[in-house]
């Protein structure tokens, strides 16, 4: 099992971790990371992320079967292979609802790497 995952809530810690200008894009998902401010770093156990996906990705169902299929990806993914001290904001983009599960996760896997956020369980635990 992997980190305790905290969401993000306010519109301030969203602009925030926009404003650290570390982001990826992938056909299914936009990522963007920061670390954590070090008063929140404390008071967090693991990793928080946030979702936001925008009208242009489509009505409302779709948008909500979008926010659902990130929500999914991030609690198998972030939980496993995030660094724990920084925060994540994925943003859906118009192929998310209609990605390849697979796909989906692929696509935030390579975004922890190609940001350098990602990290192996094993290796946190101390195990190689």
């Amino acid at each position: 099992m992997g980190a305790h995952l905290e969401r993000l809530k306010t519109r301030r810690q969203f602009l925030r971790v926009a404003a650290g200008k570390r982001k990826w894009a992938a056909p299914g998902i936009v990522l963007q990371v920061a670390p954590q401010p070090p008063e929140d770093r404390a008071a967090s156990e693991g990793p928080r992320y946030g979702l936001t996906v925008s009208k242009r990705v489509g009505n409302a169902v779709i948008r909500n079967r979008a926010r659902r299929r990130l929500r999914a990806a991030a609690e198998e993914v972030l939980a496993n292979c995030a660094l724990t001290a920084h925060d994540y904001v994925l943003i859906g983009r118009q192929g998310t609802p209609t990605r390849d599960f697979g796909a989906l996760k692929n696509d935030l896997e390579t975004g922890l790497r190609k940001l350098g956020a990602f990290r192996l369980a094993a290796e946190e635990n101390g195990t190689s």
